[in-house]
């Protein structure tokens, strides 16, 4: 019997997304686990604590390497975002959060430059059947992300304004005293949609980038470098974008929380 994943890719589209769409599970219902996302993940994970660590460790200030140099340019890159967006002075964690976020969301992002045939081939070969290589386009991951972000926001609040002030702020915010059970509900909306739209905006444009390689991978082989070299340039920016945007949004949600409470 013929797996999908051995047809050609032309024979059955359909079968051909479907089965690159799919992850490596382990568990039923709610306590299911996408292996692939973990395993790409935390490996990825593991290679910036490696590289941040190896360079650290031992930094050449007069001959830097090629990646030395890449390194402090996007940690100047991330300090100048900092600097830009805070108004007061931030604690000394919001600096290695955002480059840790930039960093690993780029990572996970640019995993989608691989050939989609080529991790699920090689991985078949010892029997996994289905293996998706992108973590952010599993909403496991965006989510997990946008939440931790959101626990920090939350820590920051509570640590910076104060328990009652930080709260004072549902009753009162956006309308006055006299709307206090509306004003409830709305910051409450307002909370929510911060890991919200920060989960979906990363998992969105990621999946629609993976689902598009797929689509291309479809072509015949004689017009297939031609739109998949566009559009891997083009994405080279949307990898990019999407990491920075992530990393942004966090830092401006750490500023909030960093803000002097109004009296």
């Amino acid at each position: 019997m013929i797996h999908a994943s051995d047809a050609p890719a032309t024979s059955n589209p359909t079968v051909y997304i479907q089965h690159h769409l799919h992850s490596l599970q382990i568990g039923d219902g709610f306590w299911t686990v996408n292996l692939d996302t973990m395993i790409v993940g935390v490996s990825l994970a593991l290679v910036l604590v490696w590289v941040a660590y190896a360079i650290g460790r031992r930094p050449d200030p007069g001959t830097p390497s090629g990646l030395q140099n890449f390194i402090e340019m996007v940690v100047e890159f991330v300090e100048t975002q900092i600097r830009d967006t805070f108004l007061g002075r931030p604690s000394a964690l919001v600096g290695p959060v955002s480059f840790t976020i930039f960093a690993w969301v780029f990572l996970m992002n640019a995993m989608d430059f691989l050939p989609v045939d080529l991790i699920p081939k090689l991985v078949s070969m010892a029997g996994v059947e289905h293996f998706k290589v992108v973590p952010t386009t599993d909403p496991y991951t965006t989510f997990a992300l946008s939440i931790a972000v959101f626990l920090l926001t939350f820590f920051y609040n509570l640590k910076m304004k104060g328990a009652a002030n930080y709260f004072k702020g549902y009753l009162y915010h956006p309308f006055g005293k006299w709307l206090i059970p509306f004003n409830i509900f709305m910051t409450i909306v307002e909370e929510v949609a911060k890991p919200l739209s920060l989960a979906l905006r990363l998992f969105g444009n990621m999946f629609a980038g993976e689902l598009v390689f797929l689509l291309i991978a479809l072509l015949p082989w004689w017009v297939l470098w031609i739109p998949g070299s566009v559009w891997a340039i083009f994405h080279i920016l949307v990898v990019t974008l999407q990491a920075f945007i992530f990393m942004v949004l966090t830092v401006m949600y750490l500023n909030m929380a960093h803000e002097e409470p109004s009296h």
